[in-house]
């Protein structure tokens, strides 16, 4: 599986690209910005890509996908209880001084259970919220990898002072969820370096008692 993890847009958001070597089909998650350095991963691997993901409708993690969705055609997938959020980026490009993005429409819904597949390889997404009502993590089998979104981040979890965020519920999230999965899961945060649920366990001092 190819995964190139692209930190995109001025808050750094980690947008992952996931390509199938064999059918050349693609995902990809949080395109936030930056879609032309997107666009040339994308073409050094001669990927296609299949699904746009959207962890949660923070604009640094959504603002890119009407410009990949136009340049792809591939469907957007996204949480329905971050359409409100979503509907609000032109009070979130307030907040950081920006121009608002051009925005699409939702094509899927990113519900709890569902699955999405490229080649033989499944990635199933996790209803986990806190940081947004929205927050979906994405978790790969297979590959041993969790696409956390903003819910979990090595030593630390999701802020839950904005719009939709609730301190409690991301921890129950995160004790229901995530601390389940295998311990040596590799974690890809929404911003930051990667962890594993093991060591965030045993060290992320918001999940010391859980």
């Amino acid at each position: 599986m190819i995964h190139e993890i692209l930190p995109v847009g001025m808050l750094h958001c980690n947008c992952s690209i996931f390509g199938d070597e064999t059918t050349r089909e693609a995902i990809v998650v949080d395109p936030g910005d930056d879609i032309s350095d997107i666009e040339a991963i994308l073409a050094k691997h001669q990927l296609k890509v299949k699904a746009i993901i959207i962890t949660h409708a923070h604009i640094d993690h959504i603002g890119g996908a009407a410009k990949l969705k136009k340049l792809t055609q591939a469907p957007v997938y996204m949480n329905e209880n971050d359409q409100n959020l979503y509907d609000a980026m032109e009070m979130q490009a307030g907040w950081l001084g920006m121009e608002t993005p051009e925005q699409t429409e939702i094509d899927s819904e990113a519900k709890d259970g569902r699955t999405v597949t490229i080649g033989g390889t499944a990635f199933h997404f996790m209803h986990t919220p806190g940081h947004t009502q929205g927050s979906t993590c994405l978790w790969i089998p297979s590959e041993k990898k969790l696409v956390a979104g903003d819910t979990l981040f090595r030593d630390s979890i999701g802020r839950t002072d904005l719009p939709g965020g609730n301190g409690r519920q991301i921890l129950v999230s995160i004790k229901e969820k995530l601390l389940p999965l295998p311990e040596d899961t590799i974690v890809i945060p929404g911003h930051g370096e990667p962890t594993t649920i093991g060591r965030e366990k045993q060290q992320n001092p918001f999940l010391v008692g859980l």
